[in-house]
């Protein structure tokens, strides 16, 4: 990422955002198949935790998501974004500098997610050290952020926990971890935490 200006990066963002985009679909069938197939080009394994059940993804304004888990409690909410690098189709125009490659976009587009789905305020994250993105996720990057939800991403939630993980050569994916209260919710996010990982 040397020698390209963050804004010219964050233009790229913006341009690669569209392409990345999945058609929702209005089945509950058609729904799990696009998340098989995703999980399968990503190289992903999903392991729902107990006491979750699966809610239908609904069309959202903010972010499209592809599969979502609630827990019976009603305290916590998960959505799951997968982003596998082979659909990435990025349009860059600049003579002075050469494409950027879509294995080193993963911190910036955590970071455009992060204020896309924000209500403002401020977002701070924290990247995992290696050997824990490896651990949790079988990762090469990991990262969480916390901040308060735009109203428009989640009417029932105010609070969320965002995980992004990321594999060289294979995909991005993310973890939206939806509550009110974090004291209430800290126990279930715990024991969910690793729900979406890269396969060994």
């Amino acid at each position: 990422m040397t020698g390209v200006p963050s804004r010219q990066w964050l233009l790229v963002l913006l341009l690669v955002a569209p392409a990345l985009t999945t058609t929702a679909s209005s089945s509950a069938e058609s729904s799990q198949a696009l998340f098989e197939q995703l999980l399968k080009e990503s190289g992903l394994r999903f392991e729902p935790p107990p006491d979750f059940t699966d809610i239908e993804p609904a069309a959202n304004p903010v972010l499209h998501y592809e599969r979502a888990l609630k827990h019976v409690s009603g305290e916590l909410e998960i959505r799951f974004v997968i982003r596998p690098l082979a659909r990435i189709s990025i349009d860059y125009n600049d003579p002075h500098n050469a494409a950027p490659e879509p294995n080193h976009l993963f911190p910036l587009l955590f970071e455009s997610l992060t204020a896309q789905m924000s209500n403002g305020g401020n977002t701070p994250n924290t990247e995992y050290q290696q050997s824990q993105a490896r651990e949790l996720f079988n990762a090469n990057w990991a990262a969480a952020a916390v901040f308060d939800v735009d109203p428009q991403f989640s009417a029932s939630y105010s609070q969320a926990l965002l995980i992004g993980i990321h594999k060289n050569e294979q995909a991005d994916a993310y973890s939206v971890f939806l509550f009110n209260e974090y004291a209430r919710a800290k126990d279930i996010i715990q024991g969910a935490l690793s729900t979406l990982s890269f396969a060994p």
